[in-house]
C-alpha cells in the first residue's frame, strides 16, 4: 500500500506516541501481572495506528482523460447538486454546484476534476463547522481554485475543512498547466469539496450517490 507524502510525519509521530503509551501501560500493569489487559491495550494501539496509516493511503487508479467531462476530485458522497450564485470569482453569476462529503474512512487525496490552466487560487482562513453545513462553503477554512479548460470553460473547486479536518494541502500555482485527474492536494481528516461548473452542464450524479475520485464523472460540459 502506497502512502501519501502528507502522512509521513503524522504516521511517525502517532507511532511514537502509541509506543510510549504502551510502554507506560506495560510498566504499570506488568508489576501487577495484568498480562491480559496489557496485551489488549497493545492490540488497540496497533489497530489505531494502522487506521492512521490507512487514512493516508494513495490508491493506484487508471487516469481517464476526457475534456468534456468533470470527474470527481475526491472519494465520498454527493450532498449538494443545485444552482448557486458565486461572488468570489464569477461576480454573482449563477453556476451549478456539486458538493462531495468525505468521511474519515475515505481516501483524502484530491485530484483535478478537469485539465487546463490554473487561472485563480486563493486560501481563505475561517471556521471549522461540520463539513455538511451549508455555511461551510463560505465560512470554513478553504481554498478556491479555478481551472480554464482547453475549450475556454472555467471550473471552480473548493477544498473545505470540517470540524475534524484542520489542515488543507494544495499544490496550486496560478499559471500552471495541469492534467485532469492528477493529484492536486490533500485534506487531513473528514471534509468536503465543492465543484462549480457552468449552469448549462449536464449533471451525471444525484444527491446521495457515492463517487470515486478520478473515476466517477460528475457532469458533462457543453
Amino acid at each position: 500500500m502506497k502512502i501519501n507524502k502528507e502522512g509521513y510525519r503524522i504516521i511517525f509521530v502517532t507511532g511514537v506516541i502509541c509506543l510510549l503509551i504502551w510502554a507506560f501501560i506495560y510498566y504499570l500493569l506488568n508489576q501487577n501481572e495484568e498480562a491480559g489487559v496489557m496485551w489488549f491495550s497493545a492490540i488497540v494501539l496497533i489497530v489505531f495506528w494502522f487506521f492512521i496509516v490507512s487514512f493516508f493511503r494513495e490508491p493506484r487508479r487508471v487516469k481517464i482523460h476526457d475534456s468534456d467531462l468533470v470527474f470527481a476530485p475526491c472519494d465520498g458522497r454527493v450532498v449538494v447538486t443545485e444552482p448557486v450564485t458565486d461572488d468570489e470569482y464569477f461576480n454573482g453569476e449563477e453556476v451549478m454546484q456539486i458538493s462531495i462529503f468525505m468521511s474519515i474512512t475515505n481516501v483524502h487525496i484530491n485530484w483535478f476534476p478537469v485539465g487546463g490552466t490554473v487561472k485563480y487560487f486563493k486560501y481563505h482562513p475561517g471556521r471549522f463547522l461540520v463539513a455538511w453545513h451549508p455555511k461551510s462553503s463560505t465560512e470554513n477554512e478553504r481554498t478556491t481554485t479555478v481551472i480554464e479548460t482547453e475549450h475556454g470553460q472555467e471550473v471552480l473547486f473548493r477544498q473545505i475543512a470540517g470540524v475534524v479536518a484542520r489542515r488543507i494541502v494544495s499544490y496550486m500555482k496560478v499559471g500552471n498547466n495541469v492534467k485532469q485527474n492528477d493529484v492536486c492536494g490533500f485534506i487531513k481528516f473528514g471534509s468536503r469539496l465543492d465543484i462549480l461548473i457552468p449552469k448549462n452542464s449536464e449533471l451525471l450524479v444525484e444527491i446521495g450517490d457515492p463517487v470515486v475520485g478520478t473515476q466517477t464523472p460528475l457532469a458533462r460540459l457543453k
